[in-house]
């Protein structure tokens, strides 16, 4: 009866699985649809010089932003010059979750499965069970 039941779990994680990695799939192809149908209307409402128009109970306006990102290989520099002009509160140092993780690990394993002190009340290591699925070929 057990197995049964772990039988139908485990099929329906696989499905799931796959439902998701499908509907991701979607999201994307979704999400580059959208941009470029915005583009296209927001091109042809700058052509003729429409900042506004209502359709079926919905309002399309323009709107414009400022974006900006860091110009490729400067980015040290950019934040050196924005503390340097007092505005060093928009620079944020990260560390990437799963190299923060192996990190964890490896010290653990240098120091009999045991939390370094010097990371001890920094970090909160845990442990998560996964199920990880296969294709066997018969």
């Amino acid at each position: 009866m057990e197995s049964e039941s772990m039988f139908e779990l485990a099929e329906q994680l696989k499905e799931l699985r796959e439902s998701k990695k499908y509907a991701e799939q979607e999201l994307k192809e979704i999400n580059a649809d959208i941009e470029s149908t915005e583009q296209q209307l927001a091109q042809l409402m700058l052509d003729t010089e429409t900042q506004s128009f209502n359709r079926n109970g919905t309002m399309f306006y323009l709107s414009s932003t400022v974006r900006a990102s860091a110009v490729a290989g400067r980015k040290d520099e950019l934040y050196t010059a924005l503390r340097e002009q007092g505005f060093g509160d928009l620079v944020y140092e990260t560390v990437n979750a799963n190299s923060l993780s192996a990190f964890v690990k490896e010290r653990m394993s240098e120091n009999e499965d045991a939390l370094p002190a010097w990371l001890d009340g920094l970090v909160n290591p845990y442990e998560k069970t996964t199920v990880n699925i296969r294709n066997v070929t018969k």
